[in-house]
């Protein structure tokens, strides 16, 4: 199944959120926050949204920070997913 979104919305998976300490030992991030960091998956077309012309900014594979109340979470399968409107997107990682 392939979602495909419409409008400026944007379909991202969230990165995996893991803290090494110093030694460098890896700790889950089970009791932690959930990061805002995602990878962006698909784009939607764009266009014309309530009466505003708006440009797609992002592409697939951009690293993103996204607004922490952001989105809609959808899972398929066993995957994951975060659909946002394109203004929810607040940064792209470099």
């Amino acid at each position: 199944m392939k979602l495909v979104p419409l409008g400026d919305r944007v379909v991202l998976k969230q990165l995996v959120a893991e803290e090494t300490t110093k030694s460098g030992i890896v700790l889950p991030g089970q009791n932690k926050e959930k990061p805002q960091q995602a990878e962006v998956v698909a784009v939607g077309p764009g266009g014309t949204v309530d009466g505003k012309e708006v440009k797609m900014e992002v592409k697939v594979g951009d690293h993103v920070i996204y607004s922490k109340y952001a989105g809609t979470d959808v899972k398929i399968e066993e995957d994951e997913f975060i659909i946002v409107k394109q203004g929810d997107i607040l940064a792209v990682i470099e």
